[in-house]
């Protein structure tokens, strides 16, 4: 189980305005035969067209958090809600359905499919949920259009450089048109001027389509062009406010 939570429970406190919202969530899990505390009573909350960065020490609960809110991992208490919908509230097979529906992911390692070409993997998901081939691949070219690769359609992962496969990865990301994108460490794995280039795409695409971004990283740089900045130690958010200017006008 993720959490615990009544269905009149779910149905009153359901409902808001934000995009997402953690109420006490708590996490331990076994590393080694010791019980490791990763999340302690966590409360945040993320509204809607938001750009949130997440950063703290290796360790701190920062990849943590972000697979407890969207649902990739489970919790142990407490409750989150994602565009009023409670995640605890949903049986496994929902949970899956509501992120391929409402969720985008980007990983540091990019994990694309090496047999697929760019355009096939963008649309991926569009097929995995019953889209028509030809509906999905005029899709999936839009979205690698709009991220600035659409040269790359046919060439393989090992085919293209490193910022080449995370605009990729981006673009699988956004086919759905997703309301959140999750980001664990997007700009891990990329040289400074790269990095660049892919935060300014993930501001461009916040200011330009409204969609919820909550970043995990470890790079000041990126942290500085979110709207807000969450900062984690021992499993608790130990700071939480807005940063100048913002990912809106970065």
């Amino acid at each position: 189980m993720i959490g615990k939570a009544s269905d009149s429970v779910i149905r009153e406190e359901g409902a808001g305005t934000a995009m997402v919202e953690a109420r006490n969530v708590d996490k331990t899990y076994a590393a080694n035969g010791v019980r490791v505390h990763a999340l302690r009573d966590v409360d945040l909350r993320i509204g809607r067209g938001e750009m949130v960065a997440v950063m703290g020490p290796s360790g701190s609960g920062k990849t943590t958090l972000l697979n407890c809110l969207s649902g990739l991992d489970e919790f142990d208490g407490g409750e989150v809600f994602v565009g009023g919908e409670s995640i605890s509230g949903m049986s496994d097979r929902k949970r899956t359905r509501f992120r391929a529906q409402k969720m985008g992911f980007i990983f540091q390692t990019y994990n694309l499919i090496p047999v697929l070409s760019a355009v096939e993997n963008v649309e991926l998901p569009l097929l995995v949920a019953g889209g028509k081939p030809g509906e999905t691949r005029r899709r999936a070219m839009s979205v690698l259009e709009k991220v600035g690769v659409p040269e790359q359609a046919h060439k393989r992962p090992s085919e293209m450089s490193g910022g080449q496969q995370q605009r990729v990865t981006v673009a699988r990301a956004l086919v759905n048109s997703p309301t959140i994108v999750w980001a664990d460490e997007p700009t891990g794995a990329l040289d400074s001027e790269t990095s660049a280039e892919i935060v300014d795409l993930l501001v461009n695409l916040n200011r330009e389509q409204g969609q919820t971004f909550v970043l995990v990283t470890h790079d000041a740089s990126v942290a500085r062009r979110a709207h807000r900045l969450v900062r984690m130690r021992d499993g608790r958010i130990e700071g939480d406010g807005p940063i100048g200017g913002g990912g809106r006008n970065g």
